[in-house]
């Protein structure tokens, strides 16, 4: 008798259904969310005939999580179900929209019964693979967390503090530089900086690691920030200061979270055996190709051949079509953590790749858009990368662009 499990996950506890081949509820328990519960859910799986050879299939709404690992461990087949097809096909059995976790439960466990080819099951990734993978979307977290505290000060320093915002004006995110950070720790108002002396400046520059035009630099600072300007009320100042000092914390550590987590993500990046191929793209360096790794994995059964790749990627455009009605446009259904490394991707290799150039230009040329022709650039170089991972090859520049570059020639 083939059984399938659904599993209707809370943070506190998990209600656990078995469905037989005619969707009968065969059996259904409640766990806690502690190494106890996990082993009664592979008990039940047990008494149900589910054996390291033909394990029972589970669908959860989730693909994360210390249970979802503990039923991977032993090769198990996991589904991870979108809650939004599980509550359409909740509709599927009852009109009176009535739900409850062991219900649900039951739903999901039905799903993979009735349409098990229609759903894939959690790619089969190396540990290392994963680990990238955790890394990689942490630093992304965090860059993005950098740039909104980045605007929070920038924003704030503006209201009263436009000198300081001019001084960093000469460097590309100029409030990211730790001497930036270290000289407004020091002067965090416009009163603070009318009377700092210059070896002061000097000493903040070197605590922030510069050894390179010390004096130069401080003079710069020096002349910038006592250059007379409006100024609120001292108090008012004073207390803007304040909060000044307390967002720069913040901001301080999240410039060192991103800097360790990038340190992590490539040691860990360069020991994986796709690197050597990835990083032979043009335009693709350790960071991009970590949160490329991280997206698409190393399970070469994932996707069966480039177009799944490039729908799941958002690369592909998608058709629309009924009756005399036809529409071709980008897909809104997405990884939007591999599309937004594939424009970064895209835009990088406009400079490192005359192929890449070539192409780009001639989208431009045939009426798309910078973010349209970006998109069709990554859609054919992710085709190129997934031949390249599959076979084992690097990339090579006259192979992925022969016409174009002949022509540009």
């Amino acid at each position: 008798m083939s059984i399938t499990c659904g599993i209707d996950w809370a943070e506190g506890h998990h209600d656990i259904a078995l469905a037989d081949e005619a969707g009968k509820l065969v059996a259904k328990l409640r766990i806690d969310d502690t190494l106890a519960g996990y082993q009664q859910l592979l008990d039940l799986l047990a008494e149900h005939g589910d054996t390291a050879s033909q394990p029972v299939p589970v669908a959860i709404e989730t693909n994360r999580g210390l249970l979802v690992a503990f039923l991977r461990q032993g090769g198990r087949p996991v589904y991870a179900i979108n809650p939004m097809s599980a509550a359409r096909y909740r509709d599927r059995h009852g009109v009176s929209r009535k739900k409850s976790d062991p219900g649900d439960a039951l739903v999901l466990a039905n799903i993979l019964r009735t349409d098990r080819d229609m759903h894939r099951p959690l790619p089969d990734d190396s540990d290392l693979a994963r680990s990238v993978a955790v890394l990689a979307r942490a630093q992304q977290d965090a860059v993005w967390n950098r740039q909104q505290l980045s605007n929070q000060l920038r924003s704030l320093l503006r209201e009263y503090y436009p000198a300081a915002l001019e001084a960093v004006a000469r460097w590309q995110n100029g409030l990211t530089r730790p001497e930036a950070r270290a000289i407004l720790a020091v002067v965090p108002t416009p009163g603070k900086a009318a009377k700092v002396t210059r070896p002061r400046l000097c000493t903040a520059l070197k605590k922030a690691g510069r050894v390179r035009g010390i004096e130069a630099e401080a003079e710069r600072w020096q002349k910038i920030l006592q250059t007379p300007q409006a100024r609120h009320p001292e108090v008012v100042e004073d207390a803007m200061g304040r909060q000044m000092l307390g967002l720069l914390r913040q901001f301080d550590a999240a410039c060192r979270t991103v800097d360790d987590l990038a340190d992590a993500t490539e040691k860990a990046f360069r020991q994986h055996p796709d690197s050597e191929v990835m990083l032979s793209f043009p335009g693709l360096g350790v960071q991009l190709g970590a949160r490329i790794l991280a997206e698409i994995g190393d399970d070469r059964s994932r996707f069966a051949d480039a177009r799944g790749l490039k729908a799941y990627a958002g690369a592909a455009p998608i058709t629309r079509a009924s009756g005399k009605h036809h529409y071709v446009g980008r897909r809104r259904v997405k990884n939007n953590r591999l599309l937004n490394a594939g424009f970064l991707w895209s835009f990088s290799s406009l400079t490192a790749s005359g192929g890449a150039n070539a192409h780009y230009r001639r989208r431009r040329a045939h009426g798309d858009f910078h973010a349209a022709a970006l998109r069709n650039l990554f859609n054919r170089m992710l085709g190129q990368l997934f031949h390249c991972l599959q076979t084992r090859t690097m990339f090579e520049e006259q192979v992925a662009f022969p016409h174009l570059l002949a022509t540009a020639a």
